[in-house]
């Protein structure tokens, strides 16, 4: 961000709206990304959602005004919002169905090394972020040409006589609603490092942007720990794993906040927010599918398109209170937000009540049984156990 400001001539406050725009982007196209995967397929959609980054990325390259950049980044939000329902689609058709819990986790832990992958552009391209966005264009055109290798083109396999998932029930849409509210509040709080951390650094630390390359390099190693968190969970309870996460996560805004210019405390910033930022999204992942089994199209989207508004929302505000009261103040104050946040955390949906099972040592994540009481048509507690996704 700090040359592409410089270079264009961008305001804090239009920094902030530039940054919201793939958020919008992404939740408008994850409204129409299952579908589309159901439609065209897993291979099809993955394309379709390469070729909206591919192009986004190149405007990004060339833009040499506020409305190509705008649209730039606008295309990646289409990009990021159709890829994951289409790697859905394809894990349905490839992996046992016990596995989806675990394989949605590290999924979601792979963001983490294309962030990785990312910090060479920013150690040697810091000052030609142009060609950078262009080679990022290239890899991204090679990302196209392996999902139509890789990805098969079937987006499930289900037998023809296969019933259909029950209705969702008033119960699971009050807990999905409490969890959405959480990952929307996450995804306010997290808008401050994603969008002005570097900036942050360079404006109040006086650190070269090169220097910005160490906290994307933290993040993405550190977030790589988001793969486990099925495992954290289970043996801490969501509500518990949250709490810590999202405190982690004030602490990260807190300690940049407080040393921009040093370098060695601003890194080590980075690697909390990363494993909290990566840990929080695979929660989130994990327990909207436990809260919706069998409904992958809806249960793990709505708390992503939580996260991706609440930072829709985050970003704007934070430009304009940094013009306001700086960013020192501007960080403290959404740390203090989390840790609000944080302290509600007993209220985060409960939706795992173990029940007796068969072979319980050898499961983790969706594998883990869970026992949920359901009211049958005369009213009488009707006891519904789920193993494995396998209901009985």
């Amino acid at each position: 961000m700090p040359p592409i400001r410089d270079d264009l001539a961008l305001r804090p406050a239009l920094v902030g709206v530039i940054g919201a725009l793939p958020l919008v982007s992404f939740v408008l196209a994850t409204l129409v990304a299952p579908l589309a995967a159901d439609r065209l397929g897993a291979r099809n959609a993955a394309v379709l959602s390469g070729v909206f980054g591919t192009a986004g990325l190149a405007l990004i390259s060339a833009s040499d005004d506020v409305f190509m950049l705008g649209t730039g980044v606008f295309a990646c939000g289409i990009c990021t919002g159709l890829m994951m329902p289409a790697l859905t689609a394809a894990m349905q058709a490839l992996v046992d169905r016990s596995l989806h819990g675990r394989v949605s986790s590290v999924m979601n832990a792979g963001t983490s090394i294309g962030v990785v992958l990312s910090v060479p552009a920013v150690f040697f391209l810091a000052g030609d972020w142009r060609f950078a966005y262009a080679v990022f264009a290239v890899l991204a055109a090679l990302g196209v040409l392996a999902a139509a290798v890789v990805i098969p083109a079937v987006s499930r396999i289900t037998p023809a006589d296969a019933a259909p998932p029950p209705p969702v029930t008033a119960l699971q849409w009050w807990r999905l609603l409490r969890l959405s509210l959480f990952a929307f509040v996450m995804g306010f709080v997290a808008s401050a490092y994603w969008v002005f951390a570097p900036d942050l650094m360079v404006t109040n630390g006086g650190l070269p942007g090169a220097a910005t390359g160490g906290l994307w390099l933290a993040v993405g190693l550190a977030g790589l720990g988001g793969a486990v968190v099925a495992d954290l969970a289970d043996r801490n309870n969501p509500p518990i794993t949250q709490s810590l996460m999202l405190m982690m996560l004030a602490a990260s805004l807190s300690l940049l906040a407080a040393s921009p210019g040093q370098l060695t405390l601003s890194v080590f910033s980075a690697m909390v927010f990363g494993l909290a930022y990566m840990s929080l999204t695979g929660l989130y992942l994990m327990t909207g599918i436990r809260l919706l089994p069998g409904r992958l199209s809806l249960g793990p989207v709505l708390p992503f398109m939580a996260v991706a508004l609440g930072q829709a929302a985050g970003s704007p505000l934070v430009g304009l209170l940094a013009r306001e009261l700086g960013y020192t103040d501007t960080f403290s104050l959404f740390a203090a937000i989390g840790i609000i946040a944080a302290l509600l955390s007993p209220m985060y949906p409960r939706l795992i009540d173990y029940g007796p099972v068969e072979d319980a040592a050898d499961m983790t994540g969706l594998q883990a049984a869970y026992d949920q009481q359901l009211q049958d048509e005369t009213g009488e507690p009707l006891q519904v156990v789920a193993v494995g996704g396998l209901e009985e």
